[in-house]
């Protein structure tokens, strides 16, 4: 098994003795750290759903992710993490929100926002917000997006406690 299914079922692990239940609003992802929870045996234990907002339209009508934000600063951004993480608790029934929105490659970087970036948050229901920056490197985009997955379980672990 492979880190990210082990760190996946331990989350869903942890989800479940706690009866907390996960959204995934993924960006650069793409689905992979929902696919990765739903990998496991008794993930509807825990996994209530997932969105893929790939496009900037997606992040406005399924997060509520304010247009102009994404105009003004970019999808892959602090505030658009953090807007994602929020719209993702109000738009589902979860308890704890895990959000990602950065640059795979291997195109797409620039100096300021180089390939590798990773912006993520992870909010909780009623509690905190969190956000942390990531600069991966230019890996490759299979493991910038596996690094992202394993990231991605590590804050929402984080906005549990």
């Amino acid at each position: 098994m492979t880190a990210h299914y082990e760190n996946a079922q331990t989350l869903l692990a942890e989800t479940k003795a706690r009866g907390f239940k996960i959204a995934t609003a993924e960006s650069c992802t793409g689905g992979l750290i929902a696919a990765s929870l739903a990998a496991i045996p008794g993930a509807s234990a825990s996994l209530e759903r997932g969105f893929v907002t790939y496009s900037n339209e997606a992040k406005t009508e399924m997060l509520g992710v304010p247009a102009d934000l994404i105009q003004r600063i970019g999808a892959v951004s602090r505030d658009v993490a953090i807007a994602m993480a929020e719209g993702a608790i109000a738009k589902s029934r979860a308890d704890i929100a895990v959000a990602v929105t950065g640059i795979a490659g291997p195109d797409g970087g620039t100096p300021e926002k180089p390939v590798g970036l990773v912006h993520m948050a992870a909010s909780r229901r009623g509690g905190a917000t969190i956000h942390e920056e990531k600069r991966f490197g230019d890996l490759g985009r299979h493991e910038i997006q596996l690094a992202t997955v394993l990231a991605a379980f590590d804050l929402l672990k984080r906005v549990m406690d």
